[in-house]
């Protein structure tokens, strides 16, 4: 497993929710909840420097079959910005199938109703991203998902 800091990124259309690793690379955590649009990147970029990250791993949107659709390609171009302006720290794609539901499920579970889940889903959702990237990679022993290559 490769030490350092990771951060896990969901990107939904109208919020990011934001997790991080601990620098072994073990167990991902909650971080913040950032509001999507203008300066969303650069709150990002600050927080990877913040958190001395090695790598950012961006959820990508699948169906239950695999294809992608048109939220995913807006990720794609959105997660290509983030590694343009993130360089060189790099920038992987993760199957996200299904997170925001686990995610929504796990709080409602634990009693989180209404907007006070809404105001969290986004940050589960990104915990479960990375700990699922953080688990394949320690059981492979390679990097999950694909490098993505930043646009400018």
């Amino acid at each position: 497993m490769r030490a350092g800091v990771r951060l896990g990124i969901d990107p939904g259309d109208a919020r990011i929710g934001v997790a991080r690793s601990d620098p072994s690379g073990f167990l991902a955590s909650p971080v913040e909840t950032v509001r999507r649009g203008k300066g969303d990147l650069a709150r990002i970029a600050r927080l990877a420097g913040e958190q001395e990250t090695v790598e950012i791993v961006v959820g990508l949107p699948r169906s239950l079959s695999g294809r992608e659709g048109p939220a995913a390609e807006r990720v794609r171009a959105w997660a290509a910005q983030l590694a343009a302006r993130v360089a060189p720290i790099p920038v992987r794609l993760h199957d996200e199938r299904l997170t925001t539901v686990s995610a929504e499920a796990m709080l409602r579970d634990r009693g989180k109703k209404g907007a006070s889940r809404r105001a969290v889903v986004d940050q589960a959702a990104a915990v479960l991203i990375l700990q699922h990237a953080l688990d394949t990679e320690r059981t492979t022993g390679s990097p999950s998902g694909e490098i993505v290559k930043g646009d400018r």
